[in-house]
């Protein structure tokens, strides 16, 4: 029986046109060179700043020369992923997703945590996927985003799996008007809807306050981890490990892991809750 293909290789569009732009940037980068080589200055004229000037242009010229490699011909490679799923079944591989971010005042909790989100919510097995929030500065309001995001998840995941929601990310989902309606109920749109704009409301208010209400640090002991002596350049080594099922009533319980780390060596805070789909 012959084995079908579990991906396709398609062509990228506009080769023509980048190509020609490519020859043109070639002749450029040439007639540079061509110039540095017959315009070389006296001694003492100038010529450290012509040095330095050719070493800039010659690595210039070789990186754009090496990433020609995969701007010649691109391709996209598009799976079939129910091919994939009736050839391997229960031995896809475990898959760990790390997203990274720096500090809640370089990017905003609410995006970071709407992408944390949406690759929770990836058509894969839950259990065998494991999502990392890799927080760079140690920042309490990542841990209170991402502590409002595991409340929201159990709504926001059971919904994407029952209607095929597309895009995953609630951030892009909401923000193409109300074509989505038609998928599910409009009270169930709008429950999930309003849930979704209390929860960046709430994690907003912290980030630009830069304080997290008491009433939500009551919630979780985590918090107390943070006080007014720990900053980003400047806190304890944290390890909390916290895993929680959560019933929701979908047909059948699956898990899918939350987790959020700094990026640095010195681990500041480690969360890990079990989500049921």
């Amino acid at each position: 029986m012959e084995r079908r293909q579990l991906f396709a290789t398609e062509r990228v569009g506009g080769r023509a046109v980048y190509r020609l732009h490519a020859v043109t940037v070639a002749a450029g980068i040439l007639l540079v060179l061509c110039y540095r080589a017959t315009h070389v200055p006296a001694a003492g004229e100038g010529r450290a700043a012509w040095l330095g000037m050719l070493v800039a242009e010659l690595w210039y010229s070789a990186y754009w020369v090496i990433t020609q490699s995969v701007r010649w011909s691109p391709v996209r490679r598009r799976p079939f992923r129910d091919r994939l799923a009736a050839r391997y079944g229960e031995r896809l591989p475990c898959v760990d997703i790390f997203v990274c971010t720096a500090d809640p005042e370089s990017e905003p909790p609410s995006l970071v945590i709407s992408t944390v989100l949406s690759v929770m919510a990836y058509n894969y097995p839950a259990e065998k996927i494991s999502v990392y929030l890799s927080d760079d500065g140690g920042s309490v309001l990542t841990f209170h985003a991402l502590w409002e995001a595991s409340l929201f998840a159990k709504h926001w995941l059971p919904f994407c799996k029952r209607y095929n929601i597309e895009p995953r990310s609630p951030a892009a989902y909401f923000s193409e008007s109300d074509r989505h309606q038609d998928l599910c109920t409009p009270k169930e749109w709008s429950f999930i809807r309003d849930m979704y704009e209390e929860m960046t409301e709430r994690i907003d208010t912290a980030a630009m306050s830069g304080k997290i209400p008491e009433e939500i640090k009551a919630n979780h002991k985590g918090f107390h981890e943070w006080n007014q002596e720990t900053t980003s350049k400047n806190h304890q080594p944290i390890v909390q490990m916290e895993k929680t099922e959560m019933q929701l009533i979908v047909k059948e319980m699956c898990y899918q892991h939350l987790c959020t780390c700094p990026a640095r060596s010195d681990l500041s805070t480690t969360i890990t809750s079990k989500l049921g789909q």
